[in-house]
């Protein structure tokens, strides 16, 4: 299920280029994919069953700059999954407009929290998760 979470620009986004700076981008994708798993109640369901995840991997494009005022939208959904990652598409947009402001792929790995190592993907993690369950489709 993708998720929408909308935040302003405010004067602390911005540096002294007076443009939203790149590594900020990385605190609103990180609230975009909080928001992702509130809304599909997976903060709690993990925690229940002593799972973890954590991001391996980002890639960002920057396509514009955004300034003070502006509002984004951010959209995450689940766009892909292996054995043991999932990867999510997450689109940051100029409001309730088309134009693009950035788009990111990132890349997670489930840990089970007691031992740190790293899960694979089974039917039931699978099941835990709303926008790939559907789909069934594992990459090797």
């Amino acid at each position: 299920m993708k998720t929408t979470v909308k935040i302003k620009i405010r004067g602390y986004h911005i540096d002294h280029f007076q443009h939203v700076n790149n590594a900020r981008y990385l605190e609103f994708l990180e609230e975009g994919r909080w928001h992702y798993s509130e809304k599909n109640n997976l903060i709690s369901i993990f925690h229940q069953k002593g799972i973890s995840h954590v991001t391996v991997n980002i890639n960002i494009n920057y396509k514009r700059s955004a300034v003070v005022g502006e509002v984004l939208r951010i959209e995450t959904s689940v766009i892909r999954k292996n054995r043991k990652s999932v990867t999510m598409l997450q689109q940051v947009f100029l409001n309730d407009t088309d134009i693009l402001i950035a788009d990111a792929q990132v890349t997670n790995v489930f840990l089970h929290i007691k031992s740190g190592n790293v899960m694979r993907i089974n039917e039931e993690l699978n099941s835990l998760l709303p926008d790939i369950a559907k789909t069934n489709q594992i990459t090797r």
